[in-house]
């Protein structure tokens, strides 16, 4: 592997660090897609009290942040060799390594105390074992190496919906679990679209990308399986008590849309200046589709609400 050494990472501007550093210390981008993820979960297990719904989701976006602060403080040292990642607040010199760490610590911490307070153990345990699951098992073992990282390491991306789940029922159903299969499977092809047009970026570095380590074609017939693997999954929720007519049009329809783009990914050659549209295509559909199969599960739910039960048969 690639040495990177600390000293590529710029002294810090003493005084620089504003509100903003330490926000985006926090990864708001993927905390966003966590809290809908998560609010999706608890909507769709029926809901809760608004304040304890609120004070969940809160809960789960501060333990999504420290997991994000954990994950830049260990990666400052390739960060800074990145050119994705270069401009964050530890390689930018805004921000020290050691604030990043404590505040990582802190917000974990807090946040999982604060969920067993308003939600329940399960939920709070459910938490802890995702910020655990990032930072350690995912940040500091895999994604340096395994070309697998994704794979396994995606599971703590898929945890949120089954934590808001939790958070209302005090269980882990298969409904649930369902849910987080989905966010699982659709984690390789989404990841993978991205490392085929960022190829440079983690060879430079020595991160075992599957691009890198067994090169462009193999990375698009897995993302192509994946997806495949993924549409029959995504589309089971329809026929759960979670899931209704709109979550079956909009799963079905989604995902064979996810599918015709990875296919596309999946058949085409790239040469070395490609500009590789359609990579980055695939991966802004697989942004736009995790959002439109959970918003689908949510608008069943509203609907059930209004309406009443759909008669829906349920099978699982």
């Amino acid at each position: 592997m690639t040495d990177i050494s600390a000293t590529s990472i710029p002294a810090r501007k003493t005084g620089d660090a504003e509100f903003g550093d330490y926000f985006r210390l926090l990864k708001p981008r993927v905390m966003s897609l966590v809290v809908f993820t998560a609010f999706a979960g608890i909507v769709a297990a029926g809901g809760a009290h608004p304040v304890v719904a609120l004070a969940s989701l809160l809960c789960i976006a501060v333990g999504a942040g420290a997991s994000g602060a954990l994950n830049m403080w260990f990666d400052s040292d390739i960060d800074a060799a990145m050119s994705r990642t270069q401009d964050r607040p530890i390689p930018a010199g805004t921000v020290d390594r050691g604030e990043a760490l404590s505040l990582g610590l802190g917000l974990s911490v807090l946040s999982v105390a604060m969920l067993a307070l308003f939600a329940n153990l399960l939920a709070a345990g459910l938490l802890a074992f995702t910020i655990f699951f990032y930072a350690v098992i995912y940040t500091m073992w895999l994604k340096r190496s395994t070309p697998q990282n994704i794979v396994i390491g995606g599971a703590a991306g898929a945890f949120p919906p089954m934590i808001g789940w939790a958070a209302v029922t005090g269980e882990v159903t298969t409904t649930s679990v369902l849910l987080f299969l989905v966010i699982f499977l659709w984690t390789p092809p989404h990841f993978w679209a991205l490392a085929l047009f960022r190829n440079a970026d983690y060879a430079r570095v020595g991160v075992p990308m599957l691009p890198v380590v067994a090169g462009e074609a193999a990375t698009r017939k897995q993302i192509f399986i994946y997806t495949l693997i993924l549409l029959p999954v995504a589309v089971a929720p329809a026929f759960t008590s979670a899931g209704g007519p709109i979550y079956l049009v909009v799963a079905t329809w989604a995902s064979l849309r996810f599918l015709s783009d990875a296919r596309q990914v999946s058949n085409r050659v790239s040469g070395p200046d490609d500009a590789f549209g359609p990579e980055k295509r695939l991966f802004g559909t697989s942004i736009i589709y995790l959002f439109a199969v959970f918003g689908a599960l949510i608008a069943d739910a509203l609907l059930r609400a209004l309406i009443g039960p759909f008669g829906w048969p349920v099978w699982i």
